[in-house]
């Protein structure tokens, strides 16, 4: 009898969910539903600081991506799996190889950013907008910076 204790809390120990489901009679939760995104914008627009706070991770000793990084971000009722793209101007020419697979994006613009830099971000959002990947994706567009006093409004964004 000792050696079948044994061998049952090992067994249980090495498979948790399979020794929840015979205490109580339960199964594990039901996995939550993974959306793949990509996050793209111009270099020093805030998309690393958005990942990191929806992550809740320090948002001390953030660096620009250069390349690219991938994110889990947990929600309640879904993953979303975020690839954040550099937003450089001799990245953003790569930007379409990683759109494969994507089901949204998200566009993150500086709204204090200079006139020069919100025509390359418009620019660079018409082209998001045409390719033939993400024409049919839901598009989130934020107006990051909005704290700083040379923020466009809404409108003007």
């Amino acid at each position: 009898q000792k050696r079948k204790l044994t061998s049952s809390f090992c067994f249980c120990f090495s498979l948790p969910w399979q020794c929840f489901r015979a205490l109580c009679c339960k199964g594990p939760p039901p996995p939550r539903p993974e959306y793949d995104l990509v996050c793209i914008g111009l270099s020093g627009s805030g998309k690393t600081s958005l990942l990191s706070q929806l992550c809740s991770e320090s948002a001390e000793n953030i660096v620009s991506t250069t390349g690219f990084s991938i994110k889990a971000v947990p929600f309640q009722n879904a993953i979303l799996n975020v690839k954040e793209l550099g937003g450089a101007d001799n990245i953003r020419k790569y930007w379409s190889r990683y759109y494969q697979g994507s089901q949204g994006v998200i566009f993150v613009l500086d709204s204090a950013s200079s006139e020069d830099d919100l025509e390359t971000a418009r620019n660079e959002l018409h082209s998001a907008l045409q390719h033939p990947q993400l024409c049919t994706l839901p598009f989130l567009i934020l107006a990051n910076h909005q704290d700083k006093p040379a923020a466009r409004s809404v409108q003007e964004v």
